[in-house]
């Protein structure tokens, strides 16, 4: 009777120990292109966001995407805190100042990186003939203040 309690223990064990997550061993998360779940922006003319890591709602890190069709832009905007941007696809035009003008953005190609400091007011998006994707990082809550309320925050432009 005693060897099989002691068995049945030993096998609780072992068993809890396959289940259980070694010390010191992260969740990793992997996304493929494909499985990026993309959601339209209300009023964005077609701009989608995908949310990767964290919650952007909410304090802690965050990755996030940001997909703009062809000739869509945001009006000059800011957000709280610092937020850090690579161009994945398309080129990205960007510009910074409360004066929206696409005929003097910055035109970043694909591995181009920008920061965007904390409250600097910026625009941006697809001026071209092309879909540009770019992944944001930053702290949450990343909330987005438009400089002119008044304004459509999307608009369609031509270069």
């Amino acid at each position: 009777m005693r060897l099989a309690r002691t068995l049945a223990l030993l096998l609780c064990l072992t068993a809890g120990a396959l289940v259980a997550k070694p010390a010191g061993i992260a969740d990793f998360v992997r996304i493929k292109p494909s499985d990026v779940q993309w959601h339209d922006i209300p009023g964005g003319h077609g701009a989608q966001m995908a949310t990767l890591a964290g919650d952007p709602t909410k304090p802690g890190l965050y990755v996030i995407r940001a997909k703009f069709p062809p000739h869509v832009m945001d009006f000059p905007h800011w957000h709280p805190n610092d937020r850090y941007v690579t161009v994945l696809q398309g080129t990205w035009y960007t510009g910074i100042g409360v004066v929206f003008d696409p005929k003097h953005a910055v035109a970043l190609p694909p591995g181009s990186f920008m920061l965007h400091p904390a409250r600097a007011p910026h625009w941006d998006g697809s001026a071209g003939d092309e879909t540009v994707i770019v992944q944001i990082m930053g702290e949450g809550p990343g909330t987005t203040t438009a400089v002119d309320p008044s304004q459509p925050f999307w608009i369609e432009v031509s270069r």
